[in-house]
């Protein structure tokens, strides 16, 4: 299940973390040959997002991993169409992914789900390690192996929670000169 949530955090509380990104310097983090550019999550700002989404799922979650990502029209512009299958050498059980930044394109953008010509929507739960790093590396920029199947807007402060294994990517490939920011966390619920 896919869920979006609006007005997600309070909103003096967003705007405080987004003044604070767009007033810090990205770090570059090189996995294999793609770059990525984050800033640190601190445990106050997780945590209050934690406690929402449990709220929402009605459980408690545990993060395995939660940063800030930037990209640009310069920075981090390619599809790297991808599932969240294995993180820290972990499954994931969700992806969630938190508009920072409000977006000046018009048209479709936000984040994307795939449709893989081979697996459809999801990796299978049977997936080897050495068949998700195949697919990062050979199928990610290959349009041809993927269909569109929808777009969720960009909204700033709406979270965007789905099934870690679920086929995605940023969309459209290229964001803007200010920067797409948002907030990513990869948990077990």
């Amino acid at each position: 299940m896919i869920y979006v949530v609006d007005d997600f955090l309070g909103k003096d509380y967003h705007e405080t973390y987004y003044k604070r990104l767009i007033n810090a310097e990205n770090t570059e983090v090189v996995l294999g040959e793609k770059s990525f550019y984050v800033q640190h999550a601190d445990e106050s700002f997780v945590e209050v997002v934690c406690e929402e989404i449990s709220k929402i799922e009605n459980k408690p979650i545990k993060p395995i991993l939660a940063f800030f990502r930037c990209a640009t029209d310069k920075l981090d512009n390619d599809w790297r169409i991808h599932s969240d299958y294995i993180i820290e050498g972990q499954k994931p059980d969700r992806a969630c992914v938190l508009y920072m930044s409000e977006s000046p394109l018009e048209g479709l953008n936000g984040t994307a789900l795939w449709e893989h010509h081979k697996y459809g929507s999801k990796m299978p739960d049977d997936a080897t390690p050495e068949e998700f790093d195949r697919m990062i590396t050979e199928d990610s920029e290959d349009l041809s192996k993927w269909k569109l199947k929808t777009v969720i807007g960009n909204e700033v402060n709406r979270l965007v929670s789905y099934p870690s294994n679920y086929f995605h990517s940023k969309y459209p490939s290229t964001s803007w000169v200010e920067g797409r920011y948002i907030f990513v966390m990869f948990y077990k619920n």
